[in-house]
């Protein structure tokens, strides 16, 4: 069995027993690793230290982190390195379209850094890495994009590559906004979920949340309802793990008990899909939520 980091238990408790899983066995976890270091790609398994990386790369999966490994915001939760990035590499968009190939992908994950640096904040990168995997795999494509500080022509452009899921994570509850997302707007967020369904109905649209970083019911539950009133279509639920000690620490570890029971209260709410475990993550089994 395998526990999370130290730097990763609050206060220093215990971790509880259900924040322990099994390493995966086999080689299939080194020959990922190999490729994405051979294509000199990024990938948010690494960047956001998640839990799931060796089960996923065990399954020859991963998801693409685009436009660098440095972010312009510097929001509470995240590890992603903040700072100055470099410029964009024309190439990356081929590159993650051979990584996809070479694993042999039939649900391709993309997501980036924030790049409020950029005019689009990135989207034309987005669009060429969609149409690029697609013309080298015939993959359905799912997108994890920022907000592009609410540049919803930004937005469109992205959609013009007709991803299959446009995923944006609403993250936590609107009165932790400041402490963890930072320079982020809750509405914005939502904007950006009403636009893509009333641009393109057909594009499955998703969002998640990290539990266990301070929120009440009554307030995820409000989320969850100004999410269906934006006609969101799918929903992930994870406990937030802190990465090191500098960040936002864990308030409480939800059980697995309680995100089956919220999971069920979010399907009876209209959520077409529903995953909510301690170890979900956005991208985490994105292909089985898509089926």
């Amino acid at each position: 069995m395998i526990a999370l980091p130290l730097a990763e238990r609050p206060t220093g408790r215990r971790l509880p027993d259900w924040l322990k899983k099994p390493l995966p066995v086999g080689n299939e976890n080194f020959f990922t690793h190999h490729l994405i270091d051979e294509l000199g790609l990024v990938t948010v398994c690494e960047e956001a230290r998640c839990p799931n990386r060796a089960e996923c790369w065990s399954r020859r999966t991963a998801t693409f982190m685009i436009m660098g490994d440095i972010c312009t915001r510097p929001c509470g939760f995240c590890s992603v390195e903040k700072g100055a990035p470099a410029p964009l590499q024309a190439d990356e968009p081929q590159r993650v379209a051979e990584a996809a190939y070479r694993l042999k992908l039939k649900h391709v994950c993309i997501t980036s850094v924030t790049r409020d640096d950029l005019p689009d904040g990135g989207a034309e990168h987005f669009r060429q890495c969609i149409l690029a995997v697609r013309q080298r795999t015939g993959a359905a494509i799912e997108v994890l994009t920022p907000d592009f500080l609410g540049d919803l022509s930004a937005v469109d452009v992205v959609l013009s590559a007709r991803p299959e899921v446009y995923n944006h994570n609403m993250e936590t509850v609107p009165r932790l906004y400041k402490k963890v997302r930072g320079r982020a707007s809750y509405q914005r967020s939502l904007d950006l979920l009403a636009h893509v369904k009333k641009r393109q109905p057909e594009c499955v649209t998703k969002s998640g949340l990290m539990l266990g970083i301070g929120e009440t019911i009554d307030e995820l539950f409000d989320v969850l309802a100004d999410l269906r009133a934006v006609q969101c279509d799918t929903l992930t639920l994870g406990q937030y793990l802190a990465p090191t000690l500098k960040h936002v620490p864990v308030a409480r570890f939800v059980s697995p008990e309680e995100f089956d029971d919220l999971a069920a209260k979010a399907r009876l709410m209209g959520f077409k899909k529903v995953v909510a475990g301690p170890f979900v993550r956005s991208s985490y089994h994105a292909d089985e939520m898509l089926k």
